[in-house]
């Protein structure tokens, strides 16, 4: 098989493994086709009033200033006096959107709304808002329509200001909120000229909705500690205060208003969301008004936190709920069927209503999560050969109507604590039901993916030994009559797998899992004669050799898996680095390339042992990292004068400029940071060259010369003005210490390879060049096997160098307000993603040089990462979860998708690099290569 076919029949083995994922662990929760549910008793409430302040911490809002007084005085009197309160706990991602879902729908977003930024409704559900009257929101157009969106009808009213007012930058984020509740005012006030629209606002189960996203916006701009985001909050206290009294007066105080406030997520100190730290997952409730209980004071509480003694708030009782249980209970206050796809379960100590009333409601409850379970029990049992059907043994149709007739006879003998807790039985039990339905496939498909894994692996490393190695060559191969057993059989196991899958009526995906192994082992094992080969070879080579390679091979793996869980991990593997010239023949040849080479191991493994959350802007250290870059290449520039004098006029402009540009970025970090600090604004000129330096990035260094030193040096500063326009802090040095180590290596492998040749005077005279002899590559070695395994070890540490899995997730836009501070996740996204590609450029480039100067093929380097890659892809396709939280599980996601879009992404990411290596433009004369 060609490396072409090759590549496009793992490209496609590839997808399909990951895609699978998103097929065993991750389809939708969601199931269709219930019936609605709702108490048969009058709701308490007629309207309902939901605020939601976007971003607001639990104990922002709850705890007193350092002058003893709350900066939210108003809600504060609602605790004392009016309502209930407590702590809703969210789960990860705390993104805006999956927040609101779980608000207003009651069930927890599904995984692949991440595919549509959190903006569409990647699949129908139901809400609070479609199973009102009417409902009007106002506030961000990010949230209001995908409500409004997803509703039957035309009875979901939505009010927005412009995306463009979402802005980091902007003077007083909190006129976000002032908007909404100007809008407010002004649309009860047009309500009293209004006959048809006051008719509507009379009318019952109406919900009125403001979002309110100042407190966010100010708490990623400035940060929760800052002056502007405590405004923010008594803002927000006056502005509910207004609307509240504006409510009473427009309804004449008729005691049928519920009223609650909460947020979808929290904050960490430094302005971030995203992740699982309390700081985000912990946010305020608190209800008042129609059928909502007034305060209760207890002289204990059981709480395992100390917030109570903190707030002051220990005397009044503290009553928390998971974020998805708000929906039922705003559902049960106005008196409108649950939504179908809830999950909540009814928080009853908020209300304040009669036991009966209170037992309905639950018993409406379990008997809509019931209805679920129906039907996803329904759905699986149709496409399950009966024979191979396993039902949820714990809630079987009797019991279902044992515990159903039971609580109906309790709720007749007027025993509601019994129906209550008969309720809360089912409700779980039907929840576990849902979620052994939902995995009941997944053994079977995991066990598929798994034998398509070990096969595809098996298969590459045959094609290692085949065809770039010569482990087989001793053995003189006889012509073999083909032999029709082997593909008839798997041809026979191909057809029974489709016939058993067409049977039970499995979506299309399953036969592509199912059947990719087939043609796999049949490929392998076609190679059976290579197989032996290969285990004669061994046999041949020293038992004790292979053991220990084997050995420190597979730790090396081990240490690359541990890596994506625990970034110390890197700073092992970098010690281990820069110990390994002292165990070799290179420390004898080259001291001083082996003392570079530990020192600059030493200096990248302090990096991963940083912090990478929680860290305040220190545009400091970018300063000083945009100096010593400039120094740098000053001292290069001299270098290379020195050693060329007679052709350095022709480099000279391009050099120079890209030193200007390098002290431009500096100025532009610090300038924009001034700016943004006395509420400024960004410059426009700040960002209109921050945009032109990116955009010249990747051409600026085409206009150099190909010698490999000059190449990488051009390559080196023109990322790095980008990489400092994105940067905050001490990630601004992490490039330089990662390039420089790359240089070093360079020179590393070249010395691995011969001995006795000035290594400097190589990489001045060498050049990029992609149309290399084929006839110069050799076969692969076990030395390039370790050559491999330190690229893959580079490439995860300029991953996880500065950052991790949580730190992404944790969206901090300040990295780039350079560019832009209008609210654009996608755009936003880009440049961030950009800021991570740039240590992976800068590997690949050097490994580039390393090719070259090796004669290494890098189709055969290709195969050898490619097993690597897989061996841990493997690993993690264990560790995918799918329970917990959502970091654990966004986790998960993350380190099986990188690793799988390693081999793919490394492709393309060597098409770049050999094009930033190789090609070259000229704008003026006529260019000579430049030789010694």
């Amino acid at each position: 098989m060609n490396l072409l076919l090759f590549f496009i029949v793992g490209l496609l083995v590839h997808f399909v493994f990951f895609v699978s994922i998103f097929d065993i662990y991750f389809t939708s929760p969601l199931v269709h086709g219930m019936t609605p549910q709702f108490t048969p008793l009058p709701p308490p409430a007629k309207r309902l009033v939901l605020f939601v302040a976007d971003g607001l911490r639990a104990d922002s809002l709850y705890e007193l200033d350092e002058n003893g007084t709350s900066r939210a005085p108003f809600i504060r009197n609602i605790i004392m006096h009016k309502g209930s309160w407590g702590i809703s706990h969210t789960r990860v991602p705390t993104e805006s959107r999956p927040g609101h879902v779980a608000l207003i729908a009651g069930f927890y977003e599904d995984v692949s709304a991440v595919a549509k930024g959190w903006k569409e409704n990647p699949v129908e559900f139901d809400s609070l808002f479609n199973e009102s009257k009417y409902t009007w929101s106002w506030g961000s157009p990010d949230i209001l329509p995908m409500f409004a969106k997803g509703a039957s009808g035309d009875h979901v009213y939505i009010h927005c200001y412009t995306a463009e007012k979402e802005d980091f930058g902007a003077q007083d984020a909190a006129r976000l909120d002032t908007w909404v509740f100007d809008q407010v005012k002004d649309f009860f006030q047009s309500a009293k000229s209004n006959q048809s629209l006051f008719s509507k606002l009379n009318e019952e189960k109406i919900v009125l909705f403001l979002h309110l996203l100042g407190i966010d916006t100010n708490g990623h701009a400035h940060r929760p500690s800052s002056r502007e985001y405590k405004d923010n909050i008594r803002k927000v206290d006056d502005g509910v205060k207004e609307i509240v009294s504006l409510l009473e007066d427009f309804y004449e105080n008729d005691g049928k208003t519920a009223f609650v406030i909460t947020s979808d997520h929290g904050m960490t100190d430094w302005g971030s969301h995203g992740a699982g730290h309390a700081s985000e997952t912990l946010t305020p409730l608190v209800s008042w008004g129609a059928g909502i209980r007034y305060p209760q004071q207890v002289s204990t509480q059981l709480f395992d936190d100390e917030f109570l003694k903190e707030w002051q708030l220990e005397n009044w009782k503290r009553q928390d709920v998971n974020q998805a249980d708000i929906a039922p209970l705003m559902a049960s206050l106005i008196g409108v069927p649950f939504p179908l796809n809830s999950v909540g379960i009814l928080p009853l100590d908020y209300l304040n209503n009669s036991d009966l009333f209170k037992a309905e409601s639950m018993l409406t409850n379990a008997l809509q999560i019931l209805e679920q379970f129906k039907i996803k029990m329904t759905q699986k049992k149709e496409v399950t050969l009966p024979f191979l059907f396993t039902p949820f043994k714990l809630l079987s149709d009797s019991k279902q109507l044992e515990i159903l007739e039971k609580a109906r006879s309790y709720l007749k003998q007027k025993k509601y604590k019994d129906v209550i807790s008969l309720c809360k039985k089912l409700i779980h039990l039907a929840l576990e039901g849902l979620s052994y339905y939902h995995t009941y496939n997944r053994f079977f498909l995991g066990i598929s993916v798994v034998m398509g894994f070990i096969g595809w692996i098996s298969f590459a490393t045959i094609m290692i030994i085949k065809s770039h190695s010569g482990l087989t060559r001793s053995v003189v191969k006889g012509e073999k009559k083909p032999c029709h057993l082997l593909p008839c059989s798997f041809v026979v196991i191909g057809v029974l797998i489709a016939f058993f899958l067409l049977i039970q009526a499995c979506p299309w995906t399953y036969y592509i899992y199912c059947l990719l192994p087939v043609p796999i082992w049949y490929a392998v094992l076609k190679e059976f004669q290579v197989i032996q080969d290969l285990i004669t070879s061994l046999l041949t080579l020293s038992g004790k050799h292979s053991v220990v390679f084997s050995l420190v091979f597979s730790l090396g793996i081990e240490i690359l898996v541990l890596s994506f869980f625990y970034r110390y991990m890197l700073t092992a593997g970098l010690i281990a680095f820069a110990c390994w010239p002292f165990f070799t023949q290179l420390w004898i040849q080259a001291k001083m390339t082996s003392l570079c080479w530990t020192l600059f191991s030493l200096l990248l493994a302090v990096f991963p042992l940083l912090p990478v959350l929680g860290r305040e802007p220190n545009i400091t250290l970018v300063t000083r990292a945009g100096l010593l870059i400039f120094l740098i290449s000053l001292s290069s520039f001299a270098y290379l004068w020195k050693r060329k004098r007679k052709n350095i006029c022709e480099d000279l402009p391009v050099h120079l400029c890209q030193m200007v540009v390098v002290l431009i970025s500096t100025y532009i970090v610090n300038s924009t940071h001034s700016s943004l600090l006395q509420k400024q604004g960004l410059p426009q000129i700040n960002q209109i060259v921050s945009w032109a330096i990116l955009a010249s990035s990747l051409i600026v260094p085409l206009l150099g010369p190909t010698i490999v030193f000059q190449r990488l040096l051009s390559i080196l500063l023109s990322l790095m003005s980008t990489y400092l326009l994105l940067s905050t802090g001490y990630e601004a040095f992490f490039p330089f210490v990662l390039s420089c180590l790359m240089l070093v290596w360079i020179h590393v492998e070249q010395e691995t390879q011969q001995s006795g040749v000035s290594c400097t005077q190589k990489l001045t005279s060498i050049h990029f060049a992609y149309n290399t002899d084929i006839t110069q590559f050799r076969q692969l070695h076990l030395d390039d096997i370790r050559r491999s395994f330190f690229f893959v070890f580079f490439i995860v540490t300029a991953f996880f160098g500065t950052g991790n899995i949580a730190s992404i997730n944790s969206f901090d836009p300040s990295s780039v307000y350079c560019f832009l501070t209008v609210f654009s996740p996608f755009m936003m996204g880009s440049l961030m993603m950009w800021k991570i590609l740039i240590p992976f450029v800068l590997v690949m480039c050097a490994f580039e040089a390393i090719q070259l100067t090796t004669q290494l093929s890098s189709k055969s380097l290709f195969l050898v990462v490619l097993v690597i890659s897989d061996i841990m892809a493997l690993h993690f396709f264990f560790l995918v979860k799918d329970y917990g939280s959502w970091l654990d599980i966004g986790t998960s996601i993350s380190h099986y998708v990188i690793v799988m879009c390693m081999t793919i992404f490394l492709v393309l990411l060597s098409g770049l690099a050999q094009l930033l290596t190789t090609k070259k433009i000229r704008l003026w004369g006529k260019t000579k290569p430049h030789f010694m």
